[in-house]
């Protein structure tokens, strides 16, 4: 440390042990217990919200954090959106170094401004400032303030003092104040380990929390979504676009989207109700005629954002759609129930929190949520269809794991309904491998599989049917990487859009594939399906075990063995059953120089304690081992 950073220091001790005022803006303030697995600390993020009324909301921040390494850089999170409704007042980045000192200062005007949507939009007015700044050395710490107008209520910042993985927060506070003619809801979630602090008086909610420590991520583990403390927060009385409403549970939240933004749309032309009647004449049921209907919307649109209308949830009117052959996921779905309903077939949109994760909207607290829509087709008896109608790929009433298993809001007439979309379970979630592979008296090995892949695992693979040759070589070979010197000779691919099967039928070849030693050949058996994971190890884990989705394998595979050689010793069958799954393995010898190698490996969906980690661990440690068991050859006599 130089004479100059040594008095630096000094100083800045002094000048702590004689005041009271805590000094947020040194990276040597920081507890300790904060810095642990942290990138960046947030040292203080103030948020105030203030309703002037149910048509205009103030909204003023304060955010101090200090980065302390690169990978701190992207939780700085000093950016603000706008658009024709929202305003900015104000907007400052004021710049640190690590002992306190103000270094620099960033105005409104030196913010970076441009779209906030991407190239797939075609349309939007939303815009975004954000703050580039590339740090002379660190730790450093940023200040960012702001404040800003908006005239939408709908949508009211939720208290979310915890900004991500490897990031600590020192204190977060939030008030939100309104006059007394409005009705404030608030939903607190996930601070059951953090002492939260609430103050409510008249007109006036207060949140605080202090000392939260950096967490790393954990393979399996929910969704940092469903995890992260949360204060939800909405207004009984709010206006979207000029529109005003009142909303206090889903069923009145349903009454107003149906009502306000969608029943104006079913709009189509005289021409294309009876061109589309025309079409569906001969099908023998409303199924029929809606596969019929959805493969038409599939072959006549394409999905392009259009963030116009209603804050983005009105959709575009079916005749538009109709006449210009796009849309978004709001547009499209509104055509596709408009044409359902030209021929007499029940349908309701739906909104839903699309990706991975399985987000759900919360059952019990109606308002503004979700980021996309779909269609639902209710069936009596049996269950509803859900159409992704954004997809010129998907099969007619499946979703796959972009929507599945997690509670929407389906809009009818009468009102919003919270239901859930279809889950695909493990017995549905299957892939059947049938194949064969002979072994050469030298070692190499020529195979040939035919894999069928249905619910989940069809998911996983449909987007294989529009990929080139040479990617699809480059799938193969990585799909099957633990076989060295591989050469894919065939694939065909048929994606089955009526019984919702993905086949593949490939064959390869490689050299060397066994390992001779003297007399002796070494044949590793699971040729096909190895698997090859093993999930990361945690000492201290922190998070419950989450399996999202289940799947079941099912192989057999026949083996010709080299004919200079015969069997001298084989794995033993091997059978595994927990409540994470099964695993089974087994030889059988049908000749001399013929073996049958049967395999199945089950994984169920679910969540479990922590304490289960280890075990469900241990569990994919033994598959991987069967997988990799071999067996032993030794030359004939």
């Amino acid at each position: 440390m130089t004479i100059k950073k040594i008095v630096s220091l000094l100083t800045l001790l002094l000048t702590l042990s004689v005041t009271s005022q805590e000094n947020l803006y040194s990276s040597y303030t920081i507890p300790t217990n904060l810095k642990e697995k942290a990138n960046a600390v947030i040292r203080s993020n103030d948020v105030h919200i203030s309703l002037r009324s149910s048509s205009e909301m103030y909204v003023t921040k304060k955010r101090i954090i200090t980065v302390l390494n690169k990978e701190g850089d992207d939780a700085v999170g000093a950016y603000i959106h706008y658009d024709n409704n929202v305003k900015i007042k104000s907007l400052e980045v004021l710049v640190f170094d690590d002992f306190g000192k103000e270094i620099k200062k960033i105005k409104k005007n030196d913010f970076k401004d441009v779209s906030a949507v991407d190239g797939g939009t075609l349309y939007s007015d939303s815009r975004v400032k954000y703050l580039e700044y590339t740090p002379i050395e660190y730790p450093y710490t940023i200040e960012f303030t702001s404040e800003a107008v908006n005239n939408n209520t709908a949508f009211i910042q939720p208290f979310s003092p915890v900004n991500g993985y490897f990031v600590s927060v020192e204190k977060s506070t939030y008030t939100i104040d309104f006059p007394e003619d409005l009705t404030i809801r608030t939903k607190e979630k996930n601070f059951e380990t953090l002492d939260l602090l609430k103050e409510e008086t008249l007109g006036k909610i207060t949140y605080e929390v202090k000392n939260i420590e950096a967490v790393k991520p954990e393979a399996y583990s929910p969704a940092s979504v469903n995890m992260a403390p949360k204060v939800l927060i909405t207004s009984k009385q709010f206006t979207l676009e000029g529109v005003h409403t009142q909303v206090e549970n889903w069923n009145d939240f349903g009454k107003w989207m149906y009502h306000d933004l969608i029943k104006d749309t079913y709009d189509l032309p005289a021409s294309t109700i009876s061109m589309i009647q025309n079409l569906v004449k001969e099908e023998p049921d409303d199924v029929a005629k809606a596969k019929k209907i959805y493969q038409y919307v599939q072959d006549k649109t394409r999905y392009i954002s259009v963030q116009v209308g209603i804050g983005g949830w009105k959709p575009f009117k079916a005749s538009q759609v109709d006449e210009l052959g796009y849309g978004d996921c709001k547009a499209l779905t509104n055509y596709t129930m408009s044409l359902l309903k030209a021929v007499g077939i029940e349908s309701n949109y739906a909104i839903v929190y699309a990706g991975k994760s399985q987000r759900s909207l919360e059952k019990d607290f109606a308002a503004m949520q979700g980021n996309h829509a779909i269609l639902n087709i209710p069936q009596q008896n049996k269950e509803d269809i859900w159409l992704e109608c954004t997809s010129q790929k998907l099969p007619f009433g499946f979703i796959g794991d972009f929507t599945d298993d997690r509670d929407v809001l389906v809009i009818t007439p009468e009102g919003g309904e919270i239901q859930h979309t279809k889950k695909y379970n493990t017995e549905e979630s299957t892939q059947r491998i049938k194949g064969s592979y002979t072994i050469s008296n030298e070692g190499a090995i020529n195979a040939d599989v035919n894999i069928n892949s249905k619910g989940i695992q069809y998911d996983d693979k449909y987007w294989l049917e529009t990929e080139t040759e040479r990617d699809l070589d480059k799938h193969y070979k990585k799909r099957w990487k633990y076989i060295n010197t591989i050469t894919i000779n065939n694939m065909h691919i048929t994606n089955d859009k009526n019984a919702i099967e993905f086949v593949e039928d490939v064959s390869f070849q490689a050299t060397n594939y066994s390992k001779i030693l003297g007399d002796r050949m070494l044949l590793a058996l699971n040729v096909l399906n190895r698997n090859t994971e093993i999930p990361d190890r945690y000492r201290n884990r922190k998070y419950p075990l989450k399996i999202r989705r289940g799947f079941t394998d099912i192989d057999e595979v026949e083996i010709k063995l080299p004919s200079d050689y015969k069997v001298e010793s084989k794995p033993n069958n091997k059978n595994i059953e927990n409540k994470f799954g099964s695993y089974k393995a087994e030889v059988i010898v049908k000749d001399e120089n013929t073996l049958i190698y049967k395999r199945e490996f089950v994984v169920n969906d679910g969540e479990f304690p922590k304490e289960d980690y280890d075990a469900f661990r241990n569990f994919y440690k033994e598959v991987n081992k069967q997988d990799n068991a071999k067996v032993a050859l030794i030359k004939k006599e």
